[in-house]
């Protein structure tokens, strides 16, 4: 692989002996944290063990960064796996070593809690303080709290098992397109294949995928039901109602965000059945099939996009947003943040990953398709985020909660679907572009959801003590496919096995994030291309506050309240509208 289009660690750490110097200094700074347990009584103390617990987890992170890098690279590579292996045991050992800490705080009397917040040597880490009461109910005792976070590699233990699964050791068959031409079939390579215009070769690698998660069904299952009661018992240990109580609850987010959140999209059903029902038409199908979802609208070769001209329409996108955030986008180009092609061993998908004191990388499988670009786009808008973040607060706020992650990548998708639109008038091109805009709309808004409903009721069976198995997993997940898509869609037998790929679901409750933070996104991205400068101003503030406030908070300066349906609604009329518009280009075209 040419360099240019590898990302440059070498702003982490020169190389991999660098990185095994530095990890010979973390049992050093592990010891000096450790050191205060017994002596956070007074506001002198509580402040050094602040800074001491931030020089260690700076060098965690840095190191913890740069090994998921190298073992993204190649998944296959042993060097990068022990790499990886070593300071995960480093990161459980130091959480374990910090755990009397919390506790420690929190059985203090009331009056000396009150007086910490309000201590002025103590004035930069009130909001630290202020989100440590909030959880007093649910902290453990000093041992207690050690005992658990000694568990943190059996907890991560399914996870890491999926993922070695799907990255490593899942083969796929071959898949023939009409021309009985042979394609590769590979996880990262798998939805370019479905996106493709030729039917046999998209039903062909679909059959091929899904046989080999079939095949391996009952381990997916084991390692998924692991994953729900390792959060199932940690729940139950800090004294939460469910799992999902717990998740929310560490960003301070009410369950009603999340129930609105299916509602709402369950409301608008109708207008995703719409868009089924245009597919099939489109497609001039008698019957549309769950390998017929990615088919491009148009039929004939999809254009396609070298990186270099990917680069300068991501840079075209973000121009609304000034001249400052433009030339670090530019520089992230230039400066080799970015790992392009996929590769043998390569991880699949797409990532924005970094630290505080480097710069942050991306991971894409760029193939020149106008989703391959959008992706780099998302991908920008999560470096952006960080970048700002880290350039503005301390380390200790810098970064931002997971419930506003998907926000700014999502609006970089928008802006750049929507300066596409504004440069054409031509019917074919702008329908090719208001089927990204709906794809983009129907995976982030209606699938995350369709995710999110499958994980609700997945932990809440669990919970009840009904056991988890490849049948009732299957069950609830391909009756949720046909609600969510409507009657014009075939459910194929192999939809049933497809939340077996779905990683977020090892990170429990996250992806409804993405459907909450698109619907964000939409706000916003509309208020930046017609408010002009005030909202770039709010929106960029909001970037910059990293992890300073209350999530919700940070948004509703930024203009969004997710407390209330009304932008989750306001989004999904957004879509309603954009299908009206392809519906009447279809029939001009037509």
């Amino acid at each position: 692989m040419d360099k240019a289009y590898m990302w440059d660690l070498t702003t982490l750490y020169k190389d991999d002996n660098a990185w095994r110097e530095a990890l010979g200094g973390v049992d050093e700074k592990i010891t000096a944290v450790s050191a205060f347990q017994g002596k956070l009584t007074d506001a002198d103390h509580v402040l050094a063990y602040f800074k001491a617990d931030t020089d260690l987890s700076l060098l965690l992170s840095d190191l913890f960064c740069y090994a998921s890098l190298r073992r993204s690279e190649d998944t296959r590579a042993a060097d990068a796996q022990a790499m990886y292996a070593q300071i995960y045991g480093k990161y459980v050992q130091a959480v374990s070593a910090t755990a009397f800490a919390e506790p420690e705080i929190l059985a203090l009397p009331e009056e000396t809690l009150k007086s910490l917040t309000d201590d002025p040597k103590l004035k930069d880490y009130r909001y630290l303080l202020v989100k440590l009461l909030r959880d007093k109910p649910h902290t453990l005792t000093a041992d207690e709290e050690k005992l658990l976070a000694s568990f943190g590699e059996v907890f991560s233990a399914p996870q890491q098992i999926a993922e070695n699964l799907q990255d490593a050791d899942l083969l796929f068959d071959p898949a023939k397109d009409s021309d009985g031409k042979e394609h590769e079939v590979t996880g990262p390579g798998y939805i370019p294949l479905q996106m493709s215009s030729d039917r046999t070769l998209r039903e062909n690698s679909f059959r091929s995928y899904y046989k080999s998660y079939r095949e391996h069904i009952n381990t997916f299952a084991a390692t998924y039901s692991g994953a729900v009661k390792c959060a199932a018992a940690e729940a139950a240990a800090r004294h939460y109602g469910s799992s999902r109580e717990m998740s929310q609850a560490g960003e301070h987010i009410p369950a009603s965000v999340y129930d609105n959140l299916i509602e709402t999209v369950r409301a608008h059903m109708p207008a995703m059945y719409r868009y089924v029902r245009l597919r099939k038409e489109m497609l001039h199908l008698d019957e549309l099939h769950y390998y017929d979802l990615y088919a491009p609208l148009i039929s004939g070769n999809e254009k396609r996009y070298t990186y270099e001209e990917a680069q300068q329409m991501v840079l075209d996108a973000v121009a609304p947003l000034g001249e400052t955030y433009g030339s670090t986008v530019r520089r992230a180009f230039r400066d080799r943040w970015i790992d392009v092609y996929p590769n043998k061993g390569k991880s699949g998908g797409a990532y924005s990953s970094g630290t505080y004191d480097s710069n942050p990388f991306i991971l894409t499988n760029f193939s020149g398709t106008l989703d391959a670009v959008s992706t780099i786009a998302h991908e920008m808008g999560h470096s952006m985020h960080t970048y700002l973040a880290n350039h503005t607060q301390p380390p200790y706020y810098a970064e931002y909660t997971l419930f506003v992650a998907e926000v700014a990548s999502t609006v970089n998708e928008n802006l750049l679907i929507e300066n596409l639109l504004s440069k054409t008038t031509d019917p074919l091109e702008r329908l090719r572009l208001l089927n990204q805009y709906l794809e983009a709309f129907k995976g982030t808004v209606y699938r995350q959801t369709m995710f999110a409903e499958f994980e609700m009721k997945a932990h809440r069976m669990a919970e009840h003590g009904e056991a988890l198995t490849p049948a009732a997993l299957n069950a609830l997940y391909k009756g949720l496919t046909a609600d969510y898509f409507g009657p014009d869609l075939v459910l194929d037998d192999e939809v049933q096995y497809e939340w077996a790929r779905i990683p977020h679901f090892y990170r429990p409750f996250y992806v409804y994030k993405y459907a909450t933070g698109y619907s964000t996104a939409v706000a916003l991205s509309e208020g930046i291309r017609t408010e002009g400068k005030p909202a770039v101003d709010r929106y960029l503030g909001f970037l910059s506050m990293g992890g300073s406030r209350d999530p919700l908070d940070e948004l509703k300066y930024a203009g969004v309240d997710l407390t209330t349906p009304a932008p989750v609604d306001t989004a999904l009329r957004k879509f309603e509208a954009v299908v009206a518009e392809a519906e009447e280009l279809a029939k001009k075209i037509r």
